[in-house]
């Protein structure tokens, strides 16, 4: 029995997805329902591809922007939605990789080796993006400007007119979150 349950489980959100699409084919204001469910996994996607904040904001835009064009013409073919959004995506982040590659034909070799989409791993970050979004906001701040914004302990103490010493206590207690809570997600 309890095999069954993961599978239920499944087909329901299968079920659910699809009557969110085409609502939102139906009436485009019910694509706020999908983008919300699925920014943080495109944005988990993009921002791995491309390493700059504002690039990877304004190419998730962009891509949201596409799939609602777009979404009149999307067949339902019993994959997720969300890989129709990482395909958009991955076409997304190539053009602006071929449009700087012009000037840099590295750049867009690059973008062809990382063009596989692994599902596992997007949504991997998309959950460490959301949980990090949970921590207490003192813990929030450091983690990201430590690992987002790449800073050092000195530059992230001297920023928020701390010690260096409390800096590393909030950045350790906010890894130790992340990791109890990704351990009961996973364990």
């Amino acid at each position: 029995m309890t095999g069954d349950k993961p599978a239920a489980k499944g087909q329901a959100e299968e079920a659910n997805e699809r009557l969110l699409v085409a609502a939102a084919q139906e009436d485009p204001a019910r694509f706020a329902e999908l983008y919300e469910i699925n920014f943080e996994r495109v944005y988990a996607y993009v921002v791995r591809r491309v390493r700059d904040r504002d690039t990877a904001e304004d190419l998730t835009s962009e891509i949201f922007q596409k799939a609602l064009a777009n979404l009149p013409r999307f067949q339902w073919r019993g994959v997720p939605f969300a890989a129709w959004l990482f395909r958009i995506a991955a076409n997304v982040v190539a053009d602006r990789f071929k449009t700087a590659g012009r000037e840099s034909p590295a750049i867009e070799q690059q973008v062809i080796a990382h063009s596989e989409i692994d599902l596992e791993e997007v949504e991997r970050r998309a959950r460490l993006f959301r949980l990090v979004g949970q921590l207490p906001e003192d813990q929030r701040r450091v983690i990201g400007m430590r690992f987002a914004e790449e800073k050092s302990i000195r530059e992230i103490a001297s920023e928020l007119g701390r010690s260096e010493g409390a800096v590393k206590q909030l950045q350790f207690r906010g890894l130790q979150n992340l990791r109890s809570q990704l351990g009961g997600i996973n364990g």
